[in-house]
């Protein structure tokens, strides 16, 4: 039997944003990403929040709504260059205080100037992080092999809407292609070029092939799907995972299989 995977309803391609640092310009951002439906992730200083130029705390839970608010450390510090003790203070607190806010688990991170080794992962790896964004593009649309190093495609301003050029029209033996685009709102307003992301967004919308979604959809979709098990021969495929996953046997039609749910092929 030949098995071929799908995002959510059997969508063949993948979206995602990440933006860094909740500059009060990240206002202006979701607003686009809410007009043409786009998903976005947030990492939040939660210890600058509220400084001249940034967001403000109680406005935390309900700007990002729909959205995934991530972990970015408390001061936006070097964590390559802190003792362990500050290390796991900077993420520790940081993804508390954030929690607190929105109610859910913070799970996800991106490196503060991009910097991290070994001995972040391991201390990410502890304190209940799953993933951590870097600042190394790649310029593909491949899944990582390490959640906690997440390259992302590229910045918003290497020529995205080429690239979507590239993402529209993926290779056939790209499976599963994610474009995933990383920077800060505050480089709109310093560059004057608004325009760079609102187009973009423009003409990404409504493709019903992609699956517009956060980085933690994205990371848990993926783990959902490496998670399947199969049978010997495999004619059964249970799905252990809390997530519906999508996938066809042979060519045939994309179907569903649920969370906890098996099932049989002949």
């Amino acid at each position: 039997m030949r098995y071929e995977f799908y995002y959510p309803q059997g969508k063949k391609k993948a979206l995602t944003f990440s933006y860094d640092d909740c500059q009060i310009h990240d206002r202006r951002l979701v607003e686009i990403f809410n007009k043409y439906n786009m998903k976005g992730t947030f990492h939040i200083n939660s210890g600058i929040l509220g400084s001249e130029g940034f967001i403000t705390k109680e406005e935390l839970g309900s700007l990002y709504k729909g959205h995934e608010v991530s972990c970015h450390s408390v001061t936006h510090p070097y964590l390559t260059k802190l003792p362990k003790e500050q290390l796991v203070e900077e993420v520790r607190e940081d993804k508390r205080w954030l929690e607190k806010q929105v109610g859910y688990p913070v799970r996800g991170m991106s490196y503060p100037f991009g910097a991290y080794d070994s001995n972040v992962i391991n201390a990410l790896e502890v304190l209940g992080i799953e993933y951590s964004r870097t600042v190394n593009s790649t310029g593909g649309f491949s899944m990582p092999s390490n959640f906690l190093e997440w390259n992302p495609t590229c910045h918003h301003n290497s020529d995205i809407k080429d690239k979507l050029v590239d993402f529209k029209n993926p290779a056939p033996w790209q499976k599963l292609p994610l474009f995933y685009i990383w920077g800060h709102s505050f480089e709109f307003h310093r560059e004057n070029n608004w325009e760079v992301i609102e187009d973009f967004c423009k003409a990404a919308a409504d493709d019903p092939e992609v699956w517009y979604a956060t980085n933690i959809e994205i990371k848990d979709y993926i783990c959902a799907l490496k998670g399947l098990v199969f049978s010997v021969d495999q004619t059964i495929v249970y799905n252990p995972s809390a997530v519906s996953v999508w996938f066809s046997k042979d060519g045939e039609s994309a179907v569903e299989l649920k969370a906890g749910q098996s099932l049989i092929f002949c």
